[in-house]
């Protein structure tokens, strides 16, 4: 028997509902990995970045108030946000461009 989308569940056996089953979690599987493998490291604060760059709390808030990094910092209220990879890309972006 050839099963489509049109195959009423009550036509299967329980082996070819769990083949059916299997398939589509592999599917799913496949297609949500790579989103997933892309985890973002995150440090917070100016003490964070500090330590991200191994400057000084002076350097890195001065490094924040320029805006060269402003495209990895978020920030709400009080509350710094940087990703991590994203400022090192731009930091060494920045260095070069001197």
């Amino acid at each position: 028997m050839k099963i489509n989308d049109n195959t009423r569940v009550i036509d299967l056996t329980v082996g070819d509902f769990l083949d059916v089953v299997e398939t589509r979690v592999r599917q799913v599987l496949s297609e949500t990995t790579p989103k997933d493998n892309e985890k973002r490291r995150y440090v917070y604060g100016l003490k964070g970045l500090m330590n991200l760059l191994g400057c000084s709390k002076t350097t890195a808030s001065r490094l924040k108030q320029s805006g060269k990094l402003d495209a990895a910092i978020t920030q709400c209220g009080s509350l710094i946000i940087i990703d991590a990879e994203k400022a090192l890309q731009l930091a060494g972006s920045n260095k070069n461009d001197k």
